[in-house]
């Protein structure tokens, strides 16, 4: 499908210029004489600055389309990246990084919103997301070495403009490339003097339970966790390479799941608890287990990892019935930022006393008891006109 392609394609541009900078953003916080307390609430004003900007994605996605949004997004966070070159104080740094968190929140539920429109047939949508999982995680295999080495070679400066620029150039030429089709609106019915041609057309919309969304809440704390703690333990802006490293050993165990294109047939709901087990254990590994070499604990990670994105989106696009999928989008986009806020900021307040990853393992373990493992508790909205029981 020639709009699949060209969406994985801007989508890998876009996803490798933004995770080229997890391994130098705490390195370049800490040259500019940031503290880790401070970085954690860096890494945090980023995810909760994704809140509004997700509210406004999900309702003007529904509305206008995806096309628009996607490209303000890449378009500004690439400007911002240019301005990020030059900061000399952590304040600064801190304003830039919240700035950029409110125009890349568009970015994730437009591009998940516009892929999901493109089939209506629930295991095609399934293998689409699945696609997106690939391009993400193909993206997030190079670029963060990528971004540890520009850095040791050019430095931090020359490094966020070249992302600048990229993320620009991505954004103005998907203006060309990337089209969209919207569907009008049907019609209301015209008035007429009979009662049965005044009853509105029936819709009917499904309320997803709020515990569902506690499993991407948790999933995105646990990598905040991660985030934060993976260059610290690295050894800061010294183990710049090796913080390079470890992030693309996780991205080659999520590609290696992400290939294994029958998972798709399997139940969203199984795949997501499996995975989210998956995940827990890495991290009680990497808390508790010195035995186990850190990249065989972060190659598992990976694995789970690919397994539990793909499924929680097709999760909800099930749960949704394939209605409003911008505002569905939206408001998993609304946990994962409130995990990702809340997540860094808890790892620097405990990280003199406990391992973060530990406190990522008890919090995943706590969701899986939580969150049901099917659909029987979706809810379902009668359709408007439909009689309802009062009784």
């Amino acid at each position: 499908m020639k709009m699949a392609f060209w969406l994985y394609f801007f989508m890998f541009l876009a996803f490798f210029d933004l995770h080229a900078q997890y391994p130098i953003l705490t390195p370049f916080a800490l040259s500019l004489g940031a503290a880790p307390t401070f970085i954690g609430w860096m890494m945090g004003i980023y995810a909760l600055t994704h809140l509004p900007g997700n509210l406004i994605a999900g309702q003007g996605v529904d509305r206008y389309g995806s096309r628009w949004f996607m490209i303000f997004s890449m378009i500004t966070a690439g400007c911002i990246l240019l301005l990020q070159a030059h900061v000399t104080e952590p304040w600064q740094l801190l304003v830039l990084r919240s700035i950029s968190g409110f125009v890349l929140a568009f970015l994730s539920p437009a591009c998940l919103a516009l892929l999901a429109s493109l089939s209506k047939n629930p295991t095609k949508q399934g293998k689409l997301m699945a696609g997106h999982g690939v391009t993400h995680t193909l993206a997030s295999v190079l670029s963060p070495a990528a971004g540890a080495f520009l850095v040791a070679q050019v430095g931090f400066t020359l490094t966020f403009q070249s992302l600048g620029w990229l993320l620009i150039t991505t954004g103005v030429i998907a203006i060309f490339t990337i089209k969209e089709s919207r569907k009008p609106k049907p019609a209301l019915p015209a008035a007429d003097t009979t009662m049965t041609q005044r009853v509105p057309i029936p819709v009917k919309l499904n309320v997803i339970p709020i515990r569902y969304y506690l499993l991407p809440f948790a999933v995105a704390c646990s990598q905040g966790m991660l985030f934060f703690e993976l260059p610290l333990r690295a050894g800061g802006a010294a183990g710049i390479m090796h913080t390079g490293l470890y992030f693309s050993i996780i991205s080659i165990g999520a590609l290696v799941t992400l290939s294994m294109l029958f998972l798709s047939r399997l139940s969203p709901y199984k795949r997501a608890n499996y995975g989210v087990i998956g995940i827990a254990l890495s991290f009680f590994s990497l808390a508790a287990l010195p035995s186990i070499p850190i990249e065989v604990s972060l190659f598992a990670l990976g694995m789970a990892k690919g397994v539990v994105f793909p499924a929680i989106a097709s999760m909800f696009i099930d749960l949704s019935g394939g209605q409003r999928l911008g505002t569905v989008f939206s408001l998993q986009s609304i946990a994962m930022s409130l995990g990702s806020f809340i997540g860094p900021i808890a790892a620097g307040a405990i990280r003199d006393s406990y391992s973060p990853f530990f406190l990522g393992f008890l919090l995943l373990m706590i969701i899986l008891l939580v969150v049901p493992s099917g659909r029987k508790s979706s809810i379902p909205i009668p359709p408007i006109g439909a009689p309802t029981n009062t009784m």
